[in-house]
């Protein structure tokens, strides 16, 4: 994940003095799930020439069995050799998806984030530069492997160990992170027992999109290592507060940050507010995106710190959008909403829309909100202008449906898989009949 540009000859070269035996060309589905398609060290030549296809029929949300070819285009700038496999080396390449007529795959939720990016870049911002924070748990294996739900500790927020019994894989984790090109921030527990939090250096979408697939995977894989089950899922358990994955993210015109106002009081220049009013415009639209699963909206409820309403704060932690401290090139907003369920690269395609349609139409920032929203009433908060996020998949899919900048975002093939994709969880979610009915009316009717 360094930011070192490859030759393919680079690439020849390590792979022949670390003995490579296998690549792994990844990709993610529409559901943010990594793909591989896997080839022996004897292909790599012919990946690194774009010449590898594979079929895009398999993949879920891509394309119908008729017109399955499709090609991948490795990105050489994210080699990587796994620390974690010492015989038979493995390394991985992240891809593009491409249609044998060489047109990118509307399809692949990194070129939508690409095309997002051009848009930008349009406008004149050529950069988005993106900070996530991705939580965690740590839940205990039994003796075959499988997840419990025993937390692998009783820590929480900050704590060390002898409580925190995450603390050996955390760290665990950083020092692979770390081998593999990031930059670590932070890294502690978080509020819940067993849940925790890493925080990597800001980069920009793209690179941290990527970031955060690699992040999953490496979780996942050192967890698993330490007899545990890692999960991103986003609210695991009843009682306790949710995984986030909050975005850090501004604009820059070359070096200079175009959210930066030195003259303003918060230090946030127009183009920082006016994207602050377009997320907040939007914010129920994408919420299918940055919050897809059913699960996701269980998280978002008052009392847990996860934010359910639509508005902003420069010191408030219960809006949506925060305002973090820094300024200068570090003046960011901080977009609570999102959970690690979603898919990155569409999250921050539909978030980066949202900020552009509100620098395009010039739109005006609602006050800021600087009392706690959880303890005002519907009458408070309807009075405020404050709308809630979605109550859950259902409400957050027929509002998406109904905005045409985030089906733009998506493009015509994505918004229409991913849709059927969610409607068909939401229908198996909604005519099961789940463990708390039994409890509440079995023996009541």
């Amino acid at each position: 994940m360094s930011d070192k540009n490859f030759t393919k000859e680079d690439i020849l070269r390590i792979a022949k003095e670390q003995n490579v035996r296998f690549i792994r060309l990844q990709f993610t589905d529409l559901l943010g799930t990594i793909k591989n398609v896997e080839i022996p060290v004897s292909q790599l030549e012919k990946a690194l020439d774009n010449k590898m296809m594979f079929d895009g029929s398999s993949i879920e949300g891509y394309v119908r069995i008729e017109e399955s070819d499709m090609y991948l285009y490795p990105d050489l700038s994210t080699w990587v050799v796994f620390p974690w496999v010492t015989t038979d080396r493995v390394a991985r390449l992240i891809c593009d998806i491409y249609l044998p007529d060489g047109r990118p795959f509307p399809g692949d939720p990194r070129g939508i984030l690409k095309a997002a990016l051009k848009e930008a870049e349009e406008m004149g911002y050529t950069s988005m530069n993106v900070g996530p924070e991705p939580e965690f748990f740590l839940f205990k294996t039994d003796e075959k492997g499988n997840p419990t739900m025993e937390l692998n500790d009783q820590g929480g927020y900050f704590d060390l160990a002898p409580t925190d019994l995450g603390e050996n894989c955390r760290r665990e984790i950083v020092l692979t992170l770390e081998e593999m090109g990031f930059e670590i921030e932070a890294s502690h527990h978080e509020v819940a027992p067993g849940q925790h939090e890493i925080d990597f250096k800001y980069a920009d979408a793209i690179k941290a999109a990527d970031q955060i697939q690699t992040f999953k995977l490496v979780v996942k894989t050192v967890a698993r290592q330490h007899g545990l089950h890692a999960t991103f899922m986003p609210k695991p358990l009843f009682g306790v507060n949710g995984s986030g994955m909050h975005c850090h993210q501004s604009l820059f015109r070359g070096n200079e940050n175009a959210f930066y106002d030195e003259s303003d009081k918060l230090g946030l220049s127009t183009v920082a507010r006016q994207y602050m009013a377009g997320i907040l415009k939007h914010a129920r639209s994408f919420a299918a995106i940055t919050n897809p699963t059913v699960n996701s909206y269980k998280r978002l409820v008052p009392g847990y710190e996860a934010p359910c309403y639509v508005a902003w704060s420069a010191s408030n932690r219960s809006p949506m959008i925060r305002i973090p401290a820094s300024r200068g090139l570090s003046t960011r907003v901080e977009v609570r909403n999102p959970d690690p369920a979603a898919n990155p690269y569409l999250a921050l395609a539909v978030m980066l829309k949202a900020g552009l349609d509100g620098i395009k139409h010039k739109m005006q920032l609602p006050p800021p909100t600087d009392r706690n929203i959880y303890v005002m009433t519907e009458d408070e908060r309807e009075e405020q202008g404050i709308p809630s996020l979605p109550l859950n998949l259902k409400q957050a899919l027929d509002e998406m449906l109904r905005d045409d900048v985030i089906c733009d975002a998506l493009g015509d093939h994505a918004l229409a898989h991913f849709y059927e994709l969610k409607e068909i969880e939401w229908d198996i979610y909604r005519t099961q009949v789940h463990a708390w009915e039994r409890e509440q009316y079995l023996t009541l009717y």
